[in-house]
């Protein structure tokens, strides 16, 4: 069964850019120039007809994404070994990472606690699109 997905169509997200960076270590002091406007979208959508957005439930790719986040999604990315992909397994959307190993493919879990599986001919699998970006709530 297809799934047809929306297509994703959004006008300018736009908020302010500081020209100043912000120091990861030591504070310094505070700048209030305001380089210019910075459009969310530029930087988080390459392909707006191709990208969606899903809520992650779970825990397999623990630390880097983790239950709640909201992943961004490029259906026009070729995936390559090492992408973190979005796939219906058996009928099921699951996010791993792709791993090409030995001449096996495989899904990888990036937490030690779930083992990867390989992708044998008996399991229907269908790549939806590559993660190219992590929305995760801090506060």
């Amino acid at each position: 069964m297809a799934i047809q997905l929306p297509v994703c169509t959004l006008p300018p997200l736009k908020a302010p850019l500081y020209l100043m960076a912000i120091k990861a270590g030591f504070p310094s002091p505070a700048d209030d120039y305001v380089e210019k406007t910075l459009d969310l979208h530029e930087h988080l959508i390459r392909h707006p007809a191709a990208t969606f957005f899903v809520r992650v439930s779970g825990d397999s790719m623990a630390p880097l994404i983790t239950h709640g986040d909201i992943l961004v999604v490029d259906r026009a990315l070729t995936p390559y070994s090492g992408s973190i992909i979005i796939a219906a397994v058996n009928g099921e959307l699951t996010v791993k990472r792709l791993v090409e190993q030995n001449g096996t493919t495989l899904l990888v879990p990036d937490n030690q606690s779930y083992e990867p599986m390989a992708l044998t001919p008996e399991i229907d699998c269908t790549v939806w699109g590559v993660v190219v970006h992590i929305i995760r709530t801090v506060a």
